[in-house]
């Protein structure tokens, strides 16, 4: 009976968004209300600005961006609440990609002045490929935005699904007073608080009362019952289990920095938000309420804490309990594993735990045996599916500036592999580095984690390369014959599988013409297969 109250009792939800909506400052105020942090990270003390509670690492506080999933967790109106925080910037999709394998829904954030953003758009289309439940955010309301409807019709055209709005603006601007709750059918008016949770000022249960013109103004209170009235006439009634399936995006609307609207939203959100789902595995689909442990790997981290050179992995656990120190299968590499000192997050702040349940996001200290899309279960044999990886797109040579430390370099560069944000690909002769990204911005992280974690002073030099295929083949004489005629253009990635670097797409699919035995992955996503063979 445990696990089953515990499941019931259990949101795993990831916050996504197009870089500076406000996603990470929303997570704050979330946080806030949770009581799992006192004061919100944008407070100015000392004339030194703090950085947010979700951005740890020292590059993000120097950039202002979220560059590294965060996972945050805390108890609200009896249920508990894990938060996956993710990087807003496009050459961090792959990260983000991932960490939506591991939720169970979305809150999608929304610029009310920049309306859908292209990165809005791709992150919207994997929730809609995964059918994953999706609120809408719109932020900003104490800035001038877009029209409101306009806002509705291009987020409904735009993203390619349907929107219900469950909470309503009252002006915007300076024009702000707050929002009306449409779907507890009342009203909370704010003061403003960027730093703490705001004070109410006045609650009322009907619009129509006259304290509504007294608080907002006879035109705002006119132009909310005018909205209400289009609202309820042009969409249709709110079903939880259309939301469920993917088909309807319920929409709120708030200014996260001043923590209009989040509490309506997080309120509803504990109301009608799925429990913990299950996956699809190799050998069929793993139910939450299955008695036996079973989890997926799907994001690694390097030097979380840097003083202790700590590699953590972070698991979504999909059925069964998990127990600290209990034998687990590692599928994989076919071995049991147990583990010590399993724990929960916030942020960076870590606490040991001796159980968790379906839905949890826990970290295993890791000494190196665990890859992206590793599966843990107990006994089963069988890997999830679904863990996403792209083909880099960038292509730059690690170039090492300080030869004394060669052995830094090596360390470093394939512990910041294991992360998942790059490939590493080595060439011979001369074992050189080529890196692959999707992003430019990945490489100047990487080498800014280089020489502050590991002290190995480093520079990327740009190649000419387009693609990087992985082969496979049962044809051992054509595979000779190609790596003859290519060996200039061959390396192997950190696990030793053979990768063709070609200099343009048009060579590639020359290559695949000549050599028709040979397969050109452009995805790693056939070494989970392979491991599963």
């Amino acid at each position: 009976m445990k696990n089953k109250e515990a499941i019931a009792k259990r949101r795993t939800f990831g916050i996504i968004s197009h870089p500076d909506a406000g996603k990470t400052t929303l997570t704050e105020k979330l946080l806030l209300f949770g009581g799992a942090i006192q004061t919100a990270g944008a407070v100015k003390n000392n004339k030194i600005k703090k950085t947010a509670t979700s951005d740890f690492m020292e590059i993000e506080k120097q950039r202002g961006i979220s560059v590294a999933t965060s996972v945050m967790a805390f108890e609200y109106r009896n249920r508990q609440i894990n938060i996956l925080d993710t990087p807003g910037h496009k050459d961090f999709a792959e990260d983000t990609y991932r960490t939506l394998t591991a939720v169970d829904s979305v809150i999608l954030v929304v610029d009310a002045a920049n309306g859908v953003e292209e990165q809005t758009k791709r992150l919207m289309e994997v929730c809609r490929m995964r059918k994953t439940p999706v609120i809408i955010f719109v932020n900003k309301l104490d800035r001038e935005g877009k029209y409101t409807f306009d806002l509705l019709d291009e987020l409904e055209s735009n993203l390619d699904i349907k929107v219900r709005p469950l909470t309503w603006p009252i002006g915007m601007g300076d024009r702000f007073k707050g929002v009306y709750n449409i779907y507890q059918k009342n009203i909370n008016l704010f003061q403003a608080s960027k730093t703490s949770i705001a004070t109410e000022i006045v609650s009322i249960e009907d619009y129509n009362d006259p304290k509504m013109v007294e608080y907002v103004g006879e035109a705002a209170f006119e132009e909310l019952k005018e909205d209400l009235e289009i609202v309820e006439g042009v969409y249709d009634p709110f079903d939880r289990q259309d939301y469920l399936n993917g088909d309807v995006a319920p929409v709120f609307f708030g200014s996260a920095v001043n923590n209009f609207g989040v509490k309506e939203m997080l309120d509803t959100f504990c109301d009608i938000s799925p429990s913990p789902r299950g996956r699809d595995t190799d050998a069929g689909f793993i139910e939450p309420s299955d008695e036996k442990f079973s989890g997926f790997v799907f994001k690694i981290h390097a030097n979380l804490d840097p003083k202790h050179r700590d590699r953590i992995a972070f698991l979504r656990i999909v059925s069964g309990k998990f127990e600290r120190n209990t034998f687990y299968n590692h599928v994989r590499l076919e071995k049991k594993v147990k583990f010590a000192n399993p724990t929960s997050f916030m942020a960076q702040d870590k606490s040991v735990i001796d159980e968790a349940f379906p839905g949890d996001v826990i970290g295993l200290y890791d000494t190196g045996n665990f890859k992206i899309g590793d599966t843990l279960t107990e006994g089963g044999k069988f890997m999830f599916k679904g863990i996403p990886s792209f083909s880099p797109e960038i292509f730059m040579e690690l170039e090492n500036l300080d030869p004394m430390k060669s052995k830094q370099l090596d360390k470093g560069i394939r512990q910041l592999m294991d992360e998942g944000l790059a490939q590493l690909f080595i060439q011979q002769p001369g074992n050189r580095k080529i890196v692959g990204t999707v992003g430019q911005l990945q490489f100047e992280v990487i080498a800014y984690r280089l020489i502050n974690e590991y002290g190995a002073n480093c520079r990327f030099v740009p190649r000419n390369l387009s693609k990087a295929c992985w082969i496979t083949t049962d044809n051992d004489e054509q595979l000779e014959k190609f790596k003859k005629a290519k060996s200039n253009y061959l390396a192997v990635d950190k696990e030793d599988n053979l990768v063709f670097l070609a200099e343009t797409s048009f060579l590639l699919t020359m290559a695949e013409q000549d050599y028709p035995d040979l397969v050109f992955h452009q995805t790693s996503a056939f070494k989970l297969e392979k491991a599963n063979s």
